[in-house]
């Protein structure tokens, strides 16, 4: 009984603290960014080395202290494999959900700031074949992203937000003969547009 009055106390606490920050500043709490990329994989899945690929997410953020938020999307990047163990022409797509915290502070008095996030993913692998048909699936599982750009203002409520991230998720393929890891770690340079509003 003690353990959850303490718990109660302790989220009631934050709660009241987060209130009273928001009711200084609630402009521009939400916002919403489109970014694009191409992900590059540091990483081969079996036998398939992966190349060069393209991205893109949309994702929510909400603002919760001064220069602190969270955020959650959804994101799909595609990798090419000339050859791989499903066959040739295989291409890997990962696709799912994005989440985690960002600091974003500014630069002097620019108007530019700077982007901080780390998070975490809750992704799968597909491959399809040349026909367009999935293959394989992994199934979703957990990952993590981390990632640092710069908020550069355009106009009005809109900003540019090229950023560099990297990403790792692994996850299991099964085959007709075998079960094995697979890793897929990549770095993404992206452009994104973000929109305060």
């Amino acid at each position: 009984m003690k353990t959850r009055t303490s718990l109660f106390t302790t989220l009631l606490t934050v709660l009241l603290t987060v209130s009273a920050a928001q009711a200084q500043d609630t402009n521009n709490r939400f916002g919403f960014e489109f970014n694009i990329g191409t992900p590059h994989a540091t990483t081969t899945i079996g036998d398939a080395d992966l190349g060069t690929g393209v991205g893109f997410e949309g994702v929510f953020h909400y603002r919760i202290l001064k220069h602190t938020g969270v955020y959650l999307g959804w994101g799909w990047k595609h990798f090419p494999s000339e050859s791989s163990f499903a066959g040739q022409n295989v291409e890997f797509e990962e696709t799912g959900y994005i989440y985690g915290i960002q600091f974003k502070h500014p630069v002097a008095n620019t108007g530019i700031s700077y982007i901080l996030r780390a998070g975490g993913t809750w992704n799968h692998l597909e491959l399809e074949n040349s026909s367009g048909d999935i293959t394989y699936d992994t199934g979703h599982g957990a990952g993590w992203q981390t990632s640092a750009g710069v908020e550069i203002p355009l106009w009005r409520n809109w900003s540019l937000t090229p950023t560099f991230k990297y990403s790792s998720l692994n996850r299991e393929f099964e085959t007709d003969t075998d079960t094995f890891s697979s890793n897929l770690n990549y770095l993404a340079l992206q452009v994104g547009f973000f929109k305060n509003f």
